[in-house]
């Protein structure tokens, strides 16, 4: 049984010229054993644990649908007040892409050349990485996830939208599972500022880009740095 106190009376009477909350029964869902469940956990774990991010894209085309069900995968993530506040912009024309290229790797040279730390430096050291993006054109296609930082109504007022940065992380991190499971690499690409991309592609004042992903095959000579995931101990604490 519940302890959390009962909605203040106050709270009622700013909710009572709303309609009524519409529900329905879970869909679905059954039960599973749990050697269905462990087994279940146990494969998503694996196929999970074999992504790896890559720079080197094969130039072979990818078809839209792939694209589009990675998209709608995305959009099944859970948001806050259920404002959906993600926007996928899918490029495949080159000459855009070449656009997003050039500008990204102009603010990327002044970050490597300028804004960058020694620390900042020293953590990318690894991954081997620089101001050239190659991958921006090779891939066939590139996803630009924006967040919509606000929503707009149709007479141009504003309405607010409710923890927009986790509900779009979490929709990122669905959509890189999709492309994963259907068998294609991306890359989580987060050039800084971004504001050009939003100019490039027309979207509007209330939305900012978070993320450019490449998606697509990889070269047949495509390889990725030698690094190690964090064990479990260090990324989780169990209270029983």
């Amino acid at each position: 049984m519940s302890t959390a106190p009962a909605a203040p009376p106050e709270y009622k009477s700013l909710t009572s010229h709303l309609p009524e909350p519409k529900f329905v029964p879970l869909p679905h869902w059954r039960r599973r054993s749990e050697a269905e469940m462990l087994e279940r956990a146990h494969a998503f774990y694996k196929e999970m644990d074999e992504r790896r991010t890559t720079r080197h894209f094969s130039s072979e085309p990818v078809p839209r649908e792939l694209i589009e069900l990675a998209i709608r995968t995305a959009g099944t993530a859970p948001s806050g007040a259920h404002r959906q506040p993600w926007r996928f912009v899918a490029v495949a024309d080159a000459e855009l892409k070449r656009r997003i290229r050039a500008a990204t790797e102009e603010e990327e040279y002044k970050t490597y050349a300028d804004r960058m730390t020694d620390a900042w430096r020293e953590a990318l050291h690894p991954l081997g990485t620089d101001h050239v993006k190659e991958h921006l054109t090779e891939a066939p296609w590139l996803v630009v996830l924006f967040a919509e930082k606000f929503g707009l109504r149709a007479d141009g007022s504003q309405r607010k939208n409710y923890y927009v940065d986790e509900s779009v992380g979490i929709a990122a991190g669905l959509f890189i599972a999709a492309v994963h499971h259907m068998g294609l690499v991306t890359l989580t690409h987060t050039p800084n500022p971004m504001a050009f991309l939003r100019d490039l592609l027309g979207r509007g004042r209330n939305e900012k880009a978070v993320l450019v992903m490449p998606v697509g095959y990889p070269r047949a000579d495509a390889q990725v740095p030698d690094l190690a995931r964090l064990p479990l101990e260090e990324i989780s604490e169990f209270k029983v």
